[in-house]
């Protein structure tokens, strides 16, 4: 297991700095001055020089990008150019609302996938399974923006039993946040919740075709108990891998349902970085996105090895 830990590290560790390489140099090829945005287009050039000497833009690449790397190994991102403030103190303000609307998100749509997956797969066929299957179709169909919208319509506007937007904070109690994150959370979870409940419906039943399934129903195991006591675990594999990009795509997708809400997060603040040319923040808001996504991917990675010793034993 340690062999196969250390691989996969130095794997995911590659990976992240070649990320931070092309984030770097795609948001250095954007068009446009920052320095000559922030003082608008009558600005004097004498001033826009001075502001970019003063942003540290007139330093080569090479010396920006090793500046900036090395400000991130000690946890620091730098000064964002339109607020003036450390950015870390801007990803600390928007994380704290993110990552519990992601993981908010991620449970509701487990919650209602797994149990979607395995009633279809184990009423192959029948109403029901064709039932929520035609469902989970139309999951994956509705965009998400559009269902937030259908969702502030009835029960915010209508029912008013949620409120249309923003975000109290948390000290005002965990309670009044949480039910600020539900409506968000519900638009997220249902399209990939969709997804999911066809990705396990569509795993359990190659694993409940498979000889061992055949050799534990002959030995007088029900389909009930065949699917409960040996299909499950073995079609998590496919499942932990759409868990895993799940995640990855709520924390970092979600800058459409953070505006429908009028959520101050990071998809928000990725969006007002763009808008306003501060490329230090939208870098290093990238890259910690990056990072999270390359630390979901090897926590999957190590639930693999935990569901599959196989995995285990081909890494030795």
């Amino acid at each position: 297991m340690l062999r196969y830990i250390s691989k996969r590290l130095v794997s995911l560790s590659a990976s992240l700095i070649v990320a931070s390489i092309l984030i770097f140099i795609v948001i250095e090829i954007i068009p446009g001055d920052p320095a000559a945005f922030m003082l608008g287009i009558n600005a004097d050039p004498d001033a826009v020089e001075a502001l970019r000497e003063q942003l540290g833009l007139n330093a080569s690449l090479t010396s920006r990008y090793f500046t900036w790397v090395t400000g991130l190994l000690q946890g620091e991102f730098g000064i964002s150019y339109t607020y003036r403030v450390p950015v870390s103190e801007l990803i600390s303000d928007r994380i704290v609302i993110s990552l519990p609307l992601t993981f908010y998100a991620l449970v509701l749509s487990t919650l209602i996938a797994f149990p979607a997956g395995i009633y279809a797969a184990s009423k192959r066929n029948s109403l029901g399974d064709v039932s929520v299957m035609g469902l989970t179709q139309l999951g994956v169909a509705i965009p998400n923006f559009w269902f937030a919208m259908l969702l502030v319509l009835v029960f915010s506007i209508n029912l008013r039993w949620f409120s249309a937007g923003g975000f109290p904070g948390w000290d005002q109690g965990f309670f009044p946040a949480m039910k600020a994150l539900t409506l968000p959370a519900i638009a997220l979870a249902l399209p990939q919740a969709s997804i999911l409940a066809r990705v396990m419906r569509s795993s359990l039943l190659d694993t409940l075709s498979e000889d061992y399934i055949r050799t534990a129903r002959a030995k007088g195991l029900n389909r009930r108990q065949a699917l409960w006591r040996h299909a499950l675990r073995n079609a998590l594999i496919p499942v932990l891998t759409i868990i895993g990009l799940q995640f990855s795509f709520l924390l970092a997708g979600g800058i459409i349902i953070e505006n429908v809400f009028y959520l101050p997060g990071l998809g928000r603040l990725v969006f007002q970085g763009i808008t306003q040319r501060d490329l230090i923040v939208v870098r290093s808001v990238v890259i910690l996105l990056v990072f999270a996504v390359i630390a979901v991917t090897f926590l999957v990675d190590i639930a693999y090895a935990i569901a599959d010793p196989r995995l285990r034993e081909g890494s030795r």
